[in-house]
């Protein structure tokens, strides 16, 4: 049986219990065609007396079998209506299950298994699921909407409650299609999220929009709106000492990688010579070997001139290629490097679909344009990519998990380390009256208590390791999304579907287990990880130390960012004024006119993404 269709799409819905929606068809659509991007082959829309479901689809195989919004009737008669985005690793046994139990199948596609497990199981199906996936079921006997997303929220979806029912969509541009959302407000507290670099989970920024967030199930009915959690982590004694503990990931990491290689399209790996790549891609070409097929092509991102003159800062100590090519040699991947140049890099049109992308102004400047770039390079070979994503989160990979000052400070780890700003360089430009208004250090005390209270712990337990588990838990449930949304705004805008088999489930349950003592035996970074995968990949990767995804050091970007912003300074009419101070921002200028830094680039770059976003979004600020 073939893989059925691959679901790199965009849903989108409006419910309305006190309206019929026939006559607004026209703005279902419209909330439909933002997702165009995510679904730029095919597109269908269903509609009821109070209902509206909308989806745009890559089409890739059973085109028209995997069409969707996708009915289950009985006797003509309509049961449920399924919009869906994603991927089930496991929708072949469940495809089994459901045909041992009387299901009939029309269709080789996912959606298909997913609708009729709806019918079997109820909303119980969300336990049998292995992917990544967001989705809508209308249930047309009980009149209710049910809205779900994957456990580690790889696949975004997003909800505003209205008076009578609720709008939802993929990406917030869909939502803010509709009058009722309109216009697009953004409050304190969504400028607080913008700014404070501590992502509330289920926080969407503009006011009266939610995420639904990982691992939770909504239920729209008449009587209203409710939600719940069908997984969270939990917290269990591990039953292994430290060689079967190896042993177990290296057999669950074969386990998911050959899982989420299954594809009927090309496929493909991204390699930046770390760790979690070069694992990835290397048990992926031994499953490909060991089942007969050809090998994986995989591709990373450079620069030009990039490993000539390269530097080293505090946190990138080497160049990825030179590792690159090390694994390349050692797996034998048909491997593609896309060099980008500073033209590239401030290309208005892409740097314009980055906003588009992101509906936000989040963005990490060259590092978001760059992966952007990657991705739409790879799209021209490949429909499907791997990826090494949020090992850090799971292993421990990142510099805090290891900083005395981080695992002991009073905040989200990864803000009590240095240059931290980095990351969100425009905080510098602010006005001095809004960072009061604002009280970032108050915000982020805030959230940070709040999440140390979900975090499940084991009776008894102290010390280290109860330290490192509460760490383990912020980076899986906040820092983590940051990466995943980045990583499927960029992905999607290029119709590329992005596999992360870190994220796993079953994998992040049993490694958010291991005592740290084990996760961090040898005093490295990713302990485990690194000697599960030791026989597989090259000494040199293996004593590479962590490296951060890559950012051009060529003056000539921070020339060109630096003429964009005083012509922008220049036009006046800056919307940016209404939240940035411009003798701030002509500071940093004439800071950068005598020897570019990364901090007045992050304030340049966040600048002109803040000016873009208040254009083009027509935000309205409620401060």
């Amino acid at each position: 049986m073939g893989r059925g269709d691959l679901l790199m799409c965009g849903i989108s819905g409006w419910v309305d219990f006190e309206r019929d929606l026939g006559p607004s068809r026209d703005v279902a659509q419209a909330m439909t065609d933002t997702m165009a991007c995510r679904g730029p082959d095919d597109e269908g829309l269903w509609t009821a007396p109070h209902v509206a479901l909308g989806h745009r689809r890559l089409a890739v195989i059973d085109v028209e079998g995997g069409r969707q919004p996708m009915v289950a009737d009985q006797d003509g008669e309509p049961l449920a209506v399924l919009v869906y985005s994603g991927e089930l690793y496991d929708f072949p046994e469940l495809r089994a299950e459901l045909a041992a139990r009387g299901h009939r199948f029309r269709t080789r596609s996912d959606t298909e298994v997913l609708l009729r497990a709806y019918l079997e199981w109820d909303e119980d199906l969300l336990d049998r699921l292995n992917g990544m996936f967001a989705f809508a079921i209308w249930d047309v006997r009980r009149q209710e909407l049910l809205l779900a997303r994957d456990r580690m929220g790889v696949k975004p979806l997003y909800y505003h409650p209205t008076p009578s029912g609720v709008l939802f969509g993929s990406e917030p541009k869909a939502i803010l299609a509709n009058p009722l959302a309109q216009p697009a407000v953004v409050d304190l507290d969504g400028l607080r999220e913008i700014y404070a670099f501590s992502k509330t989970p289920g926080h969407a920024v503009y006011r009266g929009m939610h995420e639904v967030r990982p691992g939770q199930v909504i239920r729209v009915s008449r009587a209203g709106l409710s939600r719940r959690f069908y997984w969270r982590l939990e917290a269990r004694e591990h039953p292994h000492d430290l060689g079967t503990t190896v042993r177990t990931v290296r057999g669950m990491l074969e386990d998911v990688v050959g899982r989420q290689l299954v594809s009927d399209v090309p496929l493909c790996t991204l390699l930046s010579g770390g760790l979690d790549s070069s694992t990835v891609t290397a048990l992926a070409m031994d499953r490909l070997r060991k089942d007969g097929k050809e090998g994986v092509r995989s591709f990373s991102v450079d620069f030009a001139g990039y490993d000539e003159n390269f530097t080293p800062d505090a946190i990138r100590s080497t160049p990825d290629t030179p590792y690159v090519l090390d694994v390349v040699r050692h797996v034998g991947s048909d491997h593609t490097s896309i060099v980008l140049d500073p033209a590239d890099l401030m290309d208005p049109a892409a740097r314009a679909a980055v906003l588009r992308a992101r509906d936000l102004p989040l963005g990490l400047g060259d590092m978001d344009t760059s992966l952007y770039l990657l991705f739409r390079a790879i799209r021209e070979h490949s429909t499907v990519a791997l990826s090494g994503e949020s090992a850090d989160e799971v292993f421990g990979g990142y510099r805090w998990f290891h900083e005395p000052a981080a695992v002991g400070g009073d905040t989200f780890p990864w803000l009590a380390m240095p240059g931290v700003e980095r990351f969100n360089g425009v905080v510098g430009i602010l006005s001095e009256e809004l960072l009061r208004e604002l009280d970032l250090p108050a915000y982020r005390a805030r959230r940070y208590r709040e999440a140390l209270d979900e975090v499940p712990r084991l009776p008894g337990e102290g010390g280290l390791e109860r330290r490192m588990r509460e760490i383990g838990y912020l980076n899986l449930t906040r820092f983590v999304q940051n990466l995943l949304d980045r990583k499927d705004r960029m992905s999607m805008a290029v119709g590329l579907e992005v596999r992360v088999p870190f994220c796993d489930h079953r994998l992040v349950e049993y490694v958010f287990n291991i005592p740290w003592s084990i996760k961090s035996f040898d005093g490295r970074e990713k302990s485990v990880l690194r000697a599960a995968a030791a026989d597989i990949l090259p000494g040199s990767v293996l004593e590479r130390r962590k490296s951060p995804y890559p950012t051009t050091q060529d003056p000539a970007y921070d020339q060109a960012l630096s003429k964009q912003v005083a012509g922008l300074l220049d036009r006046g009419g800056v919307a940016a004024a209404q939240l940035a101070d411009l003798g701030r921002v002509r500071a940093v200028l004439d800071r950068q006119e005598g020897e570019a830094d990364l901090d007045g680039r992050a304030a340049l770059d966040g600048f002109l993404g803040l000016n873009a976003w208040l254009e083009e979004y027509d935000v309205r600020l409620k401060l």
